[in-house]
């Protein structure tokens, strides 16, 4: 057995054995200030990272670095409260430790969510973006020898972001009077902000959304069969001018997601019921 997926099963048995055998179907991955979702969930059993074998710890302002595990909209959930990021200097395997842990646990749909920069010049700050599609500037984290018993070696990409939970995401905002548009998300590895050169460059090859993570588990959860929904919270507008009018600044990225969590937190909820 490759030693990866040992590492995923004895992650996935201390899960087990921390909520007494829960089985989540869904799985949601909570950016930046966007931990507010977490308090919705009922029955719940928190799981911090550092108790669990194999994990990392989130190091990142606004990651609380938990799992927290229980009831939302009437299904088993686990939620991640923060993620790992590649700029924090771990390696792909564990960058998407959780999502592999979460696939091994059997969870079917993934909601992921991110703070993001707004590329895209009819973006405001606080608006709520569904990704459609994503442009990648970080290593693949497929690479390398294929763990066979959980995708293929060449898994495809063409919605990787998935159609039908996008339908739903825009029934239920329609019901609920919430405006959302839809947009292409670039990663790249940061940890520094794009420089306005960049920018431009994004917006030119189709860039809607600029952020620093959330591909990296898309393209595993797609490895391992797991239907994906990404939504994200523009908290700041992209600089193109090289004028210090809106420096980027990670605080306030942080209170911005915060001020639009509790919509997103509403949303998922109903799309959460209604699976």
């Amino acid at each position: 057995m490759d030693s990866r997926i040992r590492t995923y099963q004895v992650a996935a048995d201390y899960i087990r054995q921390q909520t007494g055998g829960y089985a989540p179907l869904v799985g949601i991955v909570l950016g930046s200030g966007l931990g507010r979702l977490a308090d919705r969930i009922e029955q719940p059993v928190v799981i911090p990272y550092r108790d669990i074998p194999g994990f990392p710890v989130s190091t990142v302002v606004g990651h609380k670095g938990n799992f927290i595990i229980g009831r939302l909209g009437g299904k088993t959930v686990i939620a991640m409260q923060g993620r790992f990021h590649y700029y924090e200097g771990y390696p792909m395997d564990l960058v998407t430790i959780g999502i592999r842990t979460m696939a091994v646990l059997g969870v079917k749909d993934l909601f992921v969510s991110n703070a993001a920069g707004g590329a895209n010049p009819d973006y405001r700050v606080g608006d709520l973006v569904v990704i459609r599609d994503h442009i990648s500037h970080f290593p693949n984290p497929l690479i390398g020898p294929n763990l066979d018993e959980m995708g293929p070696r060449f898994p495809d990409m063409t919605c990787a972001y998935d159609l039908e939970l996008q339908a739903l995401a825009e029934k239920c905002a329609g019901e609920m009077g919430i405006s959302l548009r839809k947009g292409v998300y670039f990663g790249s590895t940061g940890p520094t902000y794009e420089t306005p050169a960049e920018v431009r460059y994004y917006r030119a090859v189709g860039a809607d959304l600029l952020g620093m993570s959330t591909i990296p588990e898309v393209i595993v959860a797609r490895h391992c069969g797991i239907r994906v929904f990404g939504m994200s919270v523009v908290t700041n507008c992209a600089n193109t001018d090289n004028q210090p009018k809106n420096l980027n600044d990670g605080d306030d990225v942080v209170k911005q997601a915060d001020a639009a969590a509790e919509k997103m937190s509403d949303l998922f909820a109903r799309m959460i019921k209604a699976l």
